[in-house]
């Protein structure tokens, strides 16, 4: 885990609100978020907030919810707001798959808002691949899908994402040994962690 920024590296600024003892609103805490983690793949993940459940309880002031191990899907249940990097070349950095497939794809039982902050990047299913660009909204619904930045510049997306269910409709349609992200880059985290 990293919390300082290369030169290329732009810090992100998260504040927080909460209350005092009398119920009046209040600014808990403004900086940089305390968990920025790279991985060593050419992607920066800077972690904002998530919940462990919907609705969230909220309270006066909490713990920091971004602390432990880095986790793609957001808590079962609940929800994450975080910020990746995308650095040119990231794709390189990454081991081929076995089964011959992208090697950054995977899939996670949520649905995704994915914001283009800045700079561009490619987006890629099974079967299609769509350039985005800032501005950019997708609403990514469980599907298996990669990102490549292609350019020679950085991309920064916000993606915002909610703990989701397959219907039974839809899973039986899916391959049998489906393929859930539970780590970080890869299914390097237990699930439940």
């Amino acid at each position: 885990m990293s919390n300082e920024a290369s030169p290329e590296r732009r810090p992100a600024r998260r504040v927080v609100t909460g209350h005092d003892g009398h119920g009046k609103s209040i600014i808990l805490s403004d900086g940089t978020p305390p968990n920025i983690r790279d991985r060593g793949t050419g992607v920066d993940f800077i972690e904002i907030w998530n919940t462990q459940s919907v609705p969230a309880i909220l309270t006066a002031d909490e713990p920091e919810p971004t602390d432990g191990p880095l986790i793609t899907p957001p808590p079962e249940g609940g929800t994450k707001i975080r910020f990746n990097d995308f650095f040119p070349g990231h794709i390189d950095r990454l081991p081929p798959r076995a089964d011959g497939r992208h090697k950054m794809m995977h899939r996670t039982k949520s649905v995704d808002y994915g914001i283009v902050l800045e700079g561009e990047i490619w987006m890629i299913l099974d079967d299609s691949e769509v350039l985005l660009t800032p501005g950019t909204v997708v609403v990514q619904r469980g599907t298996d899908h990669a990102w490549e930045n292609r350019s020679d510049k950085p991309c920064r997306m916000a993606f915002i994402l909610v703990s989701g269910e397959f219907s039974e409709e839809l899973r039986i349609t899916l391959p049998e040994n489906l393929e859930i992200r539970t780590g970080a880059v890869f299914n390097d985290t237990p699930v439940g962690a």
